[in-house]
């Protein structure tokens, strides 16, 4: 193994250039910068939605696209609230407790507002000879390539021996969409562009309503090639701005829908803008934006780091890269934006477009690792702007400091759960991405940066925990859920979960260190409570997953291992212990209940204990829900059929086995097997914690 050796990067990645034949409900393709993304079928628009409707849907996204509906009952988070027995006193959650079965109108509403939009469909209006209308079954020829060095898709299919090419990209700094058509059918009139618009919809998957054209306005100016939509959905706006080539002409026709078509000529670019405020600028034309994509994605492949597996003889490897190069790109155009993104990104609607903040670790952290920290970064100030809401719920509930919230959206306000209001496992994770900032900058400016949010979050690490008089010791919950969902009906009496022990300790440890190198004093309190935090239980020589009956279930998340990899090494953790704890993991566990981040949790375990080929088998085990699809997402179920944290976890871990870990074997790629068949290159990565 070595890494010394120079990385041809455009052989890396072109050799990963996404190429397909037909169409496939699973495999649409996207194109974004991170704040915004499109993702188009077969014909590089959203021409058959219907088609992707049980895949993965075509949406058009933003992170700033949202929608809230009328709320005429005036719903509030105290409508939900639930108290809880903490050491003698009433703690409030938003468990919605007093409607068993299902949730009450109040918290219905408010887990499903604000939801994410869906911008705008555009797709192409398709006539055959005869007229009627072409369906997917009378495209012919098809072939589209993504190439991920420029950040374009190029598409070609023919209707009735007619060929039609698209290319579709998007820019890199603005919500900026362009098109360029190239058919003699835009002569003969049978080839248009169609942009429609839904309104919102109030669901955990679909981002669009389009049986209620009533319920919204689109406003429109139409002049000379070129329109300005105005979107009025009850109190949301957002503002559309289309520009064509010459010859390109708009026209309604309806209120939510606009034919773009082409008045003589062959060819057609069309570039569309996306805005929260009213767009003002004249927008690039075609090849402007092709060319700010080219630059931006040769300069993202140039720096930030490379792994090449081209020279290792495992069969496994070539299939490694693949999946380490399409993650890259797809968290790169949905999770590196101003705010965490939904677990599916801007590609389709999960938990109704909604972010899980304890899900943000797995989307950005390997931004840090692969040496492009300024894509973590982009989301911190997020957390700032929360800070009143998160010091509100942490007052309501008793406590001091910021709890951050778990199911959320830009507003920093919790979701009604029986289940995440009750996650803990989120709350350190805002120093794990300082510290990430530190070690890249170990500067003041860093410390001063962020300071407020590390200390905040302490504040309420340290106030959480209860002290036990009969134990001498400070237990976690309840009430309390660990990272392992399945012991969510005992709420009530969970404690001390593994994993969360272990990062607490080591989430206010590093606190401390920020006091240290602010030349303050270390909190006092903070140390008694590190000192005197209990320690994860052990039975029959394994760790368990929490301290309390049942101990440990073996499904969901195998979060217990997390103890020791994830987190960096502590003193609660013993290495035997864990060393056999996860061989009875890999031994024992329901795989299929797991999910796509567990494969590379278990990977990151692996490595700091020692097990390279242990590390490398968790990367690949047999389970739905480690599939990567041709467009390089990572498959979880029909419901879920593409997870980012899984994609994101995958980079971490990877990374954190080629460049090592603090503390790792000074050898070559340390996680990665040294029998002669791992020969990876790998180039500007940064060691894991």
């Amino acid at each position: 193994m070595s890494s010394n050796k120079h990385i041809n990067r455009y052989a890396l990645v072109n050799r990963h250039k996404i190429t397909l034949d037909r169409p496939d409900p699973l495999t649409p393709l996207s194109v974004g910068n991170g704040r915004f993304a499109f993702t188009a079928d077969i014909t590089g628009l959203q021409t058959f939605p219907n088609f992707h409707q049980q895949g993965i849907p075509l949406c058009t996204q933003s992170e700033w696209g949202w929608h809230t509906s009328p709320n005429p009952k005036g719903y509030k988070m105290s409508d939900v609230l639930e108290d809880y027995n903490v050491a003698g006193r009433k703690v409030p959650y938003a468990s919605d407790g007093n409607c068993p079965g299902g949730y009450s109108p109040a918290a219905t509403w408010l887990r499903a507002n604000p939801h994410r939009l869906h911008l705008g469909r555009i797709g192409f209006s398709l006539t055959k000879s005869d007229s009627s209308t072409a369906g997917i079954i009378d495209l012919t020829d098809t072939s589209q390539a993504l190439d991920l060095w420029s950040g374009l898709l190029s598409s070609k299919f023919e209707i009735e021996g007619l060929t039609v090419k698209v290319i579709t990209v998007c820019h890199p700094e603005r919500d900026v969409l362009a098109v360029r058509i190239e058919s003699k059918l835009l002569s003969e009139d049978r080839l248009a562009i169609l942009l429609a618009f839904p309104y919102g919809k109030e669901d955990w998957r679909d981002a669009a309503d389009w049986d209620h054209p009533d319920r919204h306005t689109t406003r429109h100016e139409i002049a000379d090639g070129s329109a300005d939509l105005t979107r009025i959905l009850d109190n949301d706006r957002y503002y559309v701005r289309i520009a064509c080539s010459t010859g390109g002409g708009i026209r309604a026709k309806s209120q939510h829908e606009y034919e773009i078509h082409q008045q003589d000529g062959q060819s057609l670019e069309v570039v569309f803008g996306f805005s929260p405020t009213k767009i003002n600028e004249t927008l690039p034309d075609f090849q402007s934006v092709r060319k700010a994509a080219a630059v931006h994605w040769q300069h993202f492949w140039t720096t930030g780091g490379a792994i090449d597996f081209s020279e290792c003889t495992d069969p496994r490897a070539k299939e490694l890269e693949r999946r380490v190069v399409l993650s890259q790109y797809l968290t790169a155009i949905n999770c590196s934006g101003s705010m965490p993104p939904q677990e599916t990104g801007l590609v389709l609607n999960s938990w109704f477009g909604k972010f899980h903040l304890e899900m943000h670790f797995w989307h950005a952290v390997h931004f840090a690792l692969w040496d492009r920290i300024e894509l973590l970064q982009r989301s911190l100030p997020w957390y700032e702007s929360i800070l009143p809401e998160a010091k509100s719920t942490a007052k309501l509930q008793g406590y001091k400091g910021a709890r951050w919230p778990k199911m959320t959206s830009p507003d920093g306000r919790d979701s009604p759960s029986t289940v995440g209001v009750f996650l803990i496992w989120q709350q350190p994770h805002p120093i794990y991405y300082t510290e990430l900032c530190y070690r890249a900058h170990p500067d003041k400016a860093t410390l001063e940066k962020y300071r407020r949010i590390v200390f905040e979050t302490a504040e309420f690490m340290a106030s959480y925990p209860v002290w036990d008089e009969q134990g001498e010791r400070f237990v976690l919950g309840p009430a309390l859920i660990p990272a392992q969902e399945s012991y969510g009906r005992d709420r009530s009496t969970n404690l001390n979960p593994t994993f969360e022990l272990a990062y607490w300790y080591w989430g206010l440890d590093t606190a401390q260190k920020w006091r240290q190198r602010l030349g303050l004093q270390r909190n006092p309190d903070w140390d008694n409570l590190i000192k005197q935090l209990s320690r994860p239980t052990i039975r029959d020589g394994f760790y368990t997953a929490i301290e309390t009956p049942p101990y440990t279930i073996y499904k969901d998340h195998p979060s217990m291992v997390a103890a020791f990899g994830f987190v960096p090494p502590t003193p609660l953790i013993d290495q035997d212990i864990m060393k056999r704890t996860l061989e009875h993991m890999m031994e024992k566990w329901d795989w299929p209940s797991t999910w796509g981040w567990d494969y590379p949790m278990l990977a990151m375990t692996a490595a700091r204990l020692g097990g390279p080929e242990k590390a490398v088998d968790a990367l690949f085990i047999e389970s739905q829900k480690n599939r990567y699809l041709a467009n390089g997402h990572n498959y979880q179920s029909a419901r879920l059929p593409m997870y980012l944290p899984g994609n994101g976890g995958l980079l971490s871990a990877v990374a954190m086995m080629a460049a090592g870990w603090d503390g790792c074997p000074e050898r070559p790629a340390p996680g990665f097997p040294d029998n002669g068949k791992w020969n990876i290159r790998w180039e500007g990565l940064k060691r894991m914690p």
